[in-house]
């Protein structure tokens, strides 16, 4: 079957498609930046590293982190899980297994994992999480131009972020 043409008479091609005026979140973006390199480590789904705690808890995901998945040769199935526990915890993890691998499978929706396996080794911290700056009122000279605003959603949004702007000491960094 012949796929339709567009009007410069090839086939329609991604930037064929209608454009959504609006700004992308880098998470957003980030699974098709690392999804070559998750793919060449074993992980077919990236999101089993990014949301390890959501699918085991914090307490598992304190004391261990996903290493890789290898699937059978031409299958996406009966995967075996690797994990990578701290010390002790690998035992206790070996008595928990099936509990993992039936969320692991209810996170993809499918049989995914079929076997875990567990090798002992340091797995990283998570990174801190840093406080937001606490806000400051709005200046008085930004505060006397934002009354004029007639939209009381549009004043506080731009309120808020005046605030925001204003607890920031300096130029903005980029980290």
């Amino acid at each position: 079957m012949r796929a339709a043409m567009s009007k410069r008479g090839r086939a329609p091609t991604d930037a064929d498609a209608p454009r959504s005026n609006r700004s992308r979140s880098v998470a957003e973006l980030l699974p098709a930046v690392g999804g070559a390199a998750f793919r060449r480590f074993g992980f077919i789904q990236s999101s089993i590293v990014s949301r390890w705690a959501e699918i085991v808890g914090e307490k598992l995901a304190g004391a261990s982190q996903p290493e890789s998945i290898r699937f059978p040769h031409g299958k996406k199935q009966d995967g075996v899980l690797t994990l990578v526990a701290r010390g002790a915890h690998a035992p206790m993890l070996q008595h928990i297994t099936p509990e993992i691998t039936e969320r692991v499978n209810r996170f993809f929706g499918y049989a995914a994992v079929g076997r875990i396996t567990i090798r002992q080794g340091e797995i990283a911290p998570p990174a801190p999480r840093r406080a937001p700056p606490s806000l400051r009122p709005v200046p008085a000279e930004l505060g006397e131009g934002l009354k004029t605003i007639a939209d009381p959603e549009l004043r506080a949004v731009l309120e808020s972020l005046a605030a925001g702007v204003a607890a920031i000491p300096g130029l903005p960094r980029v980290s």
